[in-house]
C-alpha cells in the first residue's frame, strides 16, 4: 500500500466539504471523494479506494458512511475513521432535517413534485457514471470482457436474489478466479 500521511484536521475538512456539499446521493459523493483523495491529493491509490468501496457495499446500514469510515481508517486508523464519520455525517444530518422540513411544506405543490421526479431520474444517471468512474481504472483490453460479463451477471443475479448475496458471491468468485492484473 502506498498511502500518504494526512493530518486529522485536513482529513476532517475533506470529508466535511466533499461529503456534505456534493449533491446527487451516495454515488455522487463517492465519485467526488475519489476525485479528491485519489486523483487530486493522491492520498490513496485507486486499488485501495476500490477495495474500501467494495467492502463498504457489503456492510449493513448506510454504505456511504461505512465507506467514509473505511477511507479514514486506511489514512489514519481509528482516529481517521471517527473524524471521517463525524465530518461526513453530522453536518449533512442537520442539513437534511432542514431540507425535509421545507420539502414537507412544498410537497403539496404539483410543480415541485414534478421536479422531484426529474431529480430521481437524474440520480440514476449519476449512479451509473459513478460506477463507471470506479471501474474504469481496472478496465484494460485484457479485462474488458471480464468486466462486461461480471457486470451483466450481477445485473441478472440482482433481479433474482438480494444485493448482499450478489456482492458476496462476486467476492468469492473473484477470490477463486483472480485473473491477471
Amino acid at each position: 500500500m502506498n498511502i500518504a500521511y494526512v493530518g486529522l484536521p485536513r482529513l476532517a475538512l475533506a470529508f466535511l466539504l466533499y461529503a456534505n456539499l456534493t449533491f446527487g446521493g451516495g454515488s455522487a459523493t463517492v465519485a467526488t471523494i475519489r476525485g479528491a483523495i485519489v486523483e487530486r491529493n493522491r492520498w490513496l491509490p485507486d486499488e485501495d479506494f476500490s477495495h474500501v468501496f467494495a467492502i463498504a457495499r457489503l456492510t449493513p446500514g448506510t454504505n456511504v458512511l461505512a465507506f467514509c469510515c473505511g477511507i479514514g481508517w486506511l489514512l489514519r486508523g481509528w482516529r481517521g475513521a471517527v473524524v471521517s464519520l463525524l465530518g461526513a455525517s453530522i453536518p449533512c444530518a442537520v442539513i437534511t432535517a432542514a431540507v425535509m422540513a421545507t420539502v414537507d411544506v412544498l410537497a403539496r405543490n404539483a410543480l415541485f413534485t414534478a421536479g422531484l421526479r426529474g431529480a430521481m431520474a437524474t440520480a440514476v444517471g449519476v449512479t451509473a457514471v459513478t460506477c463507471w468512474t470506479i471501474v474504469k481504472p481496472h478496465v484494460s483490453r485484457a479485462t474488458q470482457w471480464r468486466v462486461v460479463v461480471v457486470t451483466a451477471a450481477a445485473l441478472i443475479a440482482q433481479a433474482l436474489i438480494p444485493p448482499f448475496y450478489v456482492l458476496l458471491t462476486a467476492g468469492a468468485v473473484g477470490f477463486l478466479f483472480p485473473g491477471r492484473s
